[in-house]
Order: structure tokens, then sequence, then C-alpha cells
């Protein structure tokens, strides 16, 4: 059912008065607006005109309409810098969403699909019965094993199988983390920006979460010694971080392994993509220098083999897989043995080393093809900053702040990005659209999605 103007009038009230939407925040044209919601012009404005006659926006001519700059809001009870709201409305759902350029998504024209459909005849072939009873809480043993080969080959760690346990994945594994470990009285910090789905994950199970800034060498682990040493767990995505794909610098790892082992804090290491490096050897885990056992290694097969497996894996440090183990056993039932029995068999027979390297080939052409097609579509309205791998780029706006409008009307032509001031929750923000490469099959179709909403783009930039 469309919305009529009482119902956008409300929506809009009410986000002012919750603090959403922030006195100066630009609201979209009537015409974008109406276009989003499929509803007639006039029923927007109708719903603009009472909120501007009630004060809550002011029409600025060519510089848009906003809300009110002089706008006096209540203060809100939560500090600044916790996470507040609903989830963005852009994010939505946007897992269900079909489209193109969204985020995090591996090349799944690519996959050896051929080669998994004979593994996955193979385990079900050979299922016995006591298969059928409850799965290993912490996973198949011949997983795990392989897992914990893997790693220590490719991301430079040091476990063993024992240290593995399966989970459903990102969500499952943070859970079980914070479950076995926290208590409700642990400050808990987060990379701001950082990954958004993560942010309102904790934002309902961690009541001490506190964000630090991220700056061009990662987290800036200064920031947290002078304002959150007493934090008890620090989540960051090192090797290639989340959204703005830096890398942690040396220095600073030394300088965040040090904190946590001083004080004996944890550091939960999200290495969602730390496969894909291109210009150099992958680099090595932030965990690969731990040598007091303070980190937390996590781990997912979503981007480096599909997302719908839900399967992703934590290498719990030594002392704690007792804790571990017994904290899984209540809050955890354990993943299906025969998907865990195909992904065995496709890292143990070689294929996941040689479908990983050869997608590292294949993502760096195709990242290459989106920078060069935004530069022709778009010229100097969008810049990228130069990383060294991962799934997605940043396409930052040279000018402005309306990545949220952009982003809008990129979906609206089925163009799943996201907005990046979206993804952050203190001051300083950036702005630009993060949006996946690796679906992108040739550098004319980078130029043809792009030019989809070229014109609403220029329009919004102008």
């Amino acid at each position: 059912m469309k919305p009529g103007y009482h119902e956008i009038y409300s929506r809009y009230r009410d986000n002012i008065t919750r603090g959403v939407l922030q006195p100066g925040d630009k609201v979209p044209a009537i015409r974008v607006l109406a276009e989003e919601l499929k509803v007639a012009r006039k029923t927007v404005e109708t719903a603009y005109a009472i909120l501007t006659g009630e004060g809550y926006l002011v029409s600025q001519g060519a510089r848009g309409t906003r809300v009110n700059p002089d706008l006096l809001l209540p203060d809100r009870a939560a500090p600044a810098e916790q996470p507040t709201g609903a989830l963005p409305a852009s994010l939505i759902s946007q897992r269900e969403r079909a489209g193109f350029l969204r985020p995090g998504i591996p090349a799944l024209d690519s996959f050896p699909y051929k080669k998994w459909l004979l593994l996955a005849g193979q385990a079900t072939r050979a299922m016995r019965q006591e298969e059928m009873l409850n799965p290993p809480v912490p996973g198949w043993y011949p997983l795990r094993q392989a897992i914990a080969s893997y790693l220590n080959i490719s991301r430079g760690l040091s476990c063993t199988a024992e240290q593995v346990l399966i989970t459903s994945g990102y969500s499952g594994s943070l859970r079980l983390i914070l479950d076995t470990l926290a208590s409700r009285s642990d400050k808990v910090v987060f990379e701001d920006p950082g990954y958004f789905m993560g942010q309102q994950l904790l934002k309902r199970i961690v009541p001490r979460l506190h964000t630090v800034p991220v700056d061009r060498s990662g987290i800036d682990t200064e920031y947290l010694l002078r304002h959150h040493r007493d934090a008890r767990f620090a989540i960051v995505t090192p090797s290639h971080q989340s959204p703005l794909a830096v890398t942690l610098s040396l220095p600073r790892k030394q300088q965040l392994l040090d904190w946590a082992t001083q004080n004996e804090a944890w550091i939960v290491e999200d290495d969602y993509d730390g496969e894909f490096h291109y210009t150099r050897k992958v680099l090595p885990s932030l965990k690969s220098l731990d040598q007091h056992d303070r980190v937390i290694f996590m781990g997912t097969f979503s981007k480096t083999i599909m997302p719908s497996l839900r399967m992703g894996y934590v290498v719990m440090p030594a002392s704690t897989v007792e804790t571990f183990t017994d904290c899984a056993d209540i809050t955890t039932s354990g993943q299906p043995v025969l998907t865990q029995k195909i992904l065995t068999a496709f890292l143990n027979e070689g294929h996941f080393f040689r479908h990983l390297k050869k997608m590292r080939a294949l993502y760096q052409t195709r990242r290459d093809w989106m920078i060069a097609a935004l530069r022709e579509v778009y010229g100097d309205l969008f810049f990228t900053e130069q990383n060294d791998g991962g799934m997605h780029i940043v396409a930052f706006l040279t000018k402005g702040s309306c990545d949220r409008e952009v982003a809008r009307c990129w979906q609206e032509q089925q163009l799943q990005v996201n907005a990046l001031s979206e993804w952050y929750r203190g001051s300083g923000k950036r702005y630009g659209l993060v949006m996946g490469y690796n679906n992108v099959r040739s550098y004319q179709e980078a130029v043809e999605l792009l030019e989809r909403p070229k014109r609403q783009t220029l329009e919004l930039l102008s």
C-alpha cells in the first residue's frame, strides 16, 4: 500500500524528533522521494509543506530542503558515540534484494559448481545412520583439521584442530565469543566506520559499546589508549578494514597486541576477506603475531565460497577451549554434518586453494574495470583510494555529503550500493558509496551499470 501524505509527514517528524535526522541534514528532493515511494509528487509536496510550516524543514533554494538547522532537539540519554536509531532503510533486507554491485558477494559466475555438486553427491551417498543424530557442537572433526591446516599455511596461524570451532557465520561467531568471555559490565570497542550489520548486532547485545576512529593506517590505537584503555574487547578488521579497505599498520598491530597483553583484554580479529590481496603476497593475520594468545580469530566461507553456506569458524585461544566448548553446548546446536563433509572434501582435495588463486586474479581485473568505468562515466565526481585487495571499493564524493540520496537513486536502478556515511556512528564522517565489483563480467557491463543512475546522480551532485 502506497503511503499517504500524513504517513510521510509522520515518518519525517518522528525521525527528526528521535534524532535519526539531525538539524542541517538534507532530505530527498520531492521528485526523487515521489519516485522512490511510487506516489504522486503532490503527496510529497503536501507532507513537506506541513513539515515546513511546523518548522521541521526549511527550503534553501538550490541547496535543497533540509532539516531546520536552528531546530532545538532534547538531549538524548545515550552517549554521543553510542550507536542509536534503527538500521537505515537503505540497508534493511539488502541481503534479500536482487541487484548488482552489492558488497561482499563472491563471483558467482566463476564458482566451480560441477565440482561442488560432485562432492555433494559423494557425501550424500556416503552418509551413515549415525550421522542422522545431532551434529557435534564444536564441528565435524575432519573439517576442523582441514581449517586448521589451511590457516596455518595461508594465514600464518599456529593452531590445532582442537582450537577450531565451527559456527553459523559472522553473527554466530561474534555471539559465541561474547557469550563465552564477556560480562554485561565489560566495555567493547568497535571500529568507526565499521561493518554495519556488526554494529547493529553489538548494539543489541553489548550494554557498553564504544567506537574508535579509523584512518589510513587502520584503527587509531592512540585514541584507543587515551579513551578506552580499560576496554575488555576490541573487535577489528586488520587485514582489510570494513568498509574503508585499509590495512592496519605494523606499529599499530604491535601497539594493539601490547595493550591486550598488559590489560588482559581480548582482540577479536574478523578476517572476513583476508585471502584477497593482489599486489603482494597475502598479508599475515594479526593472530600470527600474537605471542600471548590474546587474539580470537574468526573467519567465514561466505566471501570465499558462497553466502548461503552459512559456515564460519572461531580459532579459540588455547586457554579458553574448555570454556568455549561448555558455552557452545548450551547456546548452539552444531552445523549440519553433510554440509561440513562437502566443505571438508573441497578443502582437502585442493579445490579451495585453486579457487582462491583464480579469484585473486579475477577480482583484481574486475576491480580495475570498476575504477576505470567510474572515471569514464562520472569523471572527477568520485575518487577511489589505492588499496591492496578485498571485495569492494569505496567511491568517495569529491564534494558534498549527500551519499545517502545518491545511494537511494542507485538502488532504484537495482545497484545495491551502500552510503558510506551510514557505516559511521561518531563524528568525522566521510561520504561516498561502498560498492562490490566481483560479479561485473566485463568493462562494458561496468560502464552500462554505472550509466543507469547517471542523470539523477549528476542532479544530486551539481
